[in-house]
């Protein structure tokens, strides 16, 4: 196909978007990464703060890859609808944020229990080994973030960060550091030495090959990319995303050395909410790779989910 230069129907949908030209003009075998930069130019926003469809039937349009005007349909005098996504704020810094909460938070509750609880007892090995626990935990979430994870968005509406941060800050953040630290709490008991030890090695078992699958899915996108290979490796025989089941295996471990209630609830909570997640990957799966891909029975827990 011979290059040619064709001229685009620029249309607000939602809220006005000051500036934004009533029309453009790209090369029909350029990226569709130009009609963003084009249209981000001249309205001031971030290519990522809009949303750019065909108006012919909606369907979107990538602000990034290889796929060509003339691949997505348009032709001279097509019309695209341009959404204004409102204020956005990266992924890396919303999951930064999200994990930086617990990660103060247990310090916290642990080392002013004078001040919280009203005791001047030192804390119990459990209680010990829990914050640990918790530290290793989400420094290794943080040190991910910034290391290994790439984002197949790379942004998100910044209102969301509460929602999101909320979660973490709460769930695994307060209520667990508040029930675990304290004097009547079951870690600050003796426990047996057998389930401890079985709690730790959980613990270090799922960490560990948490982090190998985040590797496994680092390695299948390449950087800058959003395309995704099908996923092979550890576990990912088993379920959908292994990734999740390994992360339930560590915090089933931190449950079995400090026996606190809000430990179980974090963990029902979260596995059910990753568990919704990797279903949507299956599915997700399914469509993009067809045949290629065998088919999960489980996504997340091996014979349960």
């Amino acid at each position: 196909m011979s290059s040619s230069t064709i001229e685009l129907v620029v249309r607000p949908r939602g809220r006005p978007i000051k500036n934004l030209p009533e029309t453009i003009t790209v090369s029909s075998d350029a990226s569709t990464s130009q009609v963003f930069e084009q249209i981000a130019n001249a309205s001031k926003f971030s290519i990522h703060r809009l949303r750019v469809t065909k108006g012919s039937d909606g369907s979107s349009l990538s602000n990034g890859g290889s796929v060509t005007v003339h691949e997505t349909g348009l032709r001279n005098r097509s019309a695209v609808d341009v959404k204004d996504l409102g204020p956005q704020i990266s992924w890396r810094t919303v999951f930064i944020v999200e994990y930086l909460g617990p990660l103060l938070i247990h310090p916290l509750f642990y080392y002013s229990r004078s001040l919280i609880y009203g005791t001047s007892a030192p804390p119990s090995q459990l209680q010990k080994f829990t914050l640990i626990m918790c530290i290793i935990h989400f420094a290794k979430r943080e040190y991910e973030t910034l290391f290994i994870h790439r984002f197949s968005s790379a942004t998100m509406p910044a209102r969301n960060i509460v929602k999101n941060s909320g979660y973490y800050w709460l769930l695994s953040g307060f209520n667990l550091a508040y029930w675990s630290y304290g004097p009547n709490s079951p870690a600050a008991r003796p426990s047996n030495p057998l389930l401890t030890y079985l709690g730790i090695a959980l613990f270090l078992v799922g960490e560990s090959c948490n982090y190998s699958t985040h590797v496994t899915l680092r390695d299948l996108r390449r950087p800058g990319s959003t395309d995704r290979g099908i996923p092979q490796g550890l576990g990912f025989n088993l379920v959908t995303c292994p990734n999740y089941m390994f992360e339930a295996m560590a915090w089933i471990g931190v449950a079995l050395v400090n026996w606190s209630l809000s430990t179980v609830v974090f963990i029902i909570v979260a596995v059910g909410q990753m568990g919704v997640w990797a279903w949507k990957k299956e599915k997700r799966y399914r469509k993009e790779f067809g045949d290629k891909y065998k088919r999960k029975r489980y996504a997340i827990l091996p014979g349960i989910w």
